[in-house]
This record gives structure tokens, C-alpha cells and sequence, in this order.
């Protein structure tokens, strides 16, 4: 299900007990609002498309160098359903783990960076194999 949202998000570096809008987009969206109109807020930090873009780099690797999954996904749900990240659903009388989502909108950036240790530990307990191992000299 969609979140619900008046207006896009836009992101704002805060610069000491002001915030700033962070790209042209964002500042043209805080335009699009009169000036003194009341403008409610609400304050979390965004997710870091970096750390998304490292962890699937490292499932790559891990799935290249271990063969054990058909594709990164498979491995990503496993990894989800290892280290407790799912909900139990119930049907005709069983208890399925249904893997949870990572998407931007599912979890904080904070979230994901526990996530992605997790994530960590279980390869490296399952598979050996650490992020240092397989970013060595990039």
C-alpha cells in the first residue's frame, strides 16, 4: 500500500537551527508554498542511496564468489529471513515468514544500516566472507 502524502518529500540540510532546501528541486518545491503560510514538517533522516547501491554490490560478490543462491535476490531474502527480518503470517493453519521490505518508504536509514550489519554478520558466519574480503583494492 502507497504511503499516503499531501505533497512530495523534499530533503533539507540543516545549517545550525535552519534548514535549507538540498537540490534546485527541493528549493522549487519550498516555493511552490506562500510565503508565512504554516508548513507542516516532519523530520527524519533520508535514506542513503549509497549504502543501498553498496549493499546489493556485496550480495553480487557473495553470490559470485559462494554460488549459493540462483540470483542476488534469492539470497536477499534469505539473508531477510536469517536474521529475523519478516513477518509471520498465518495460512490454512501454518505459520509462513513472509520476508519484510527494504524500500526507501519501509525503513530509516538507521534501520537499514542495522540491516546491513546484520546482513554482515550472517554472510560472514555462513559464507565466510566479510566486505573487506571482497572490496579489497577498489
Amino acid at each position: 500500500m502507497a504511503k499516503k502524502s499531501e505533497t512530495p518529500e523534499f530533503y533539507c540540510l540543516r545549517k545550525g537551527n535552519r534548514l535549507e532546501p538540498e537540490m534546485a528541486a527541493d528549493l522549487r518545491m519550498l516555493e511552490s508554498f506562500p510565503q508565512n503560510q504554516r508548513i507542516k514538517v516532519t523530520l527524519s533522516t533520508g535514506r542513503s542511496p549509497s549504502r543501498l547501491r553498496w549493499y546489493w554490490a556485496f550480495l553480487g560478490k557473495v553470490r559470485d564468489a559462494t554460488d549459493c543462491s540462483p540470483n542476488v535476490e534469492s539470497l536477499h531474502e534469505l539473508i531477510k529471513l536469517e536474521i529475523g527480518y519478516s513477518t509471520p503470517v498465518k495460512i490454512k493453519g501454518y505459520n509462513v515468514l513472509v520476508p519484510k521490505s527494504i524500500a526507501f518508504g519501509s525503513m530509516s536509514e538507521e534501520d537499514f544500516a542495522k540491516f546491513c550489519f546484520l546482513a554482515e554478520e550472517f554472510i560472514a558466519k555462513s559464507f565466510g566472507i566479510t566486505p573487506e574480503m571482497v572490496f579489497e583494492g577498489e
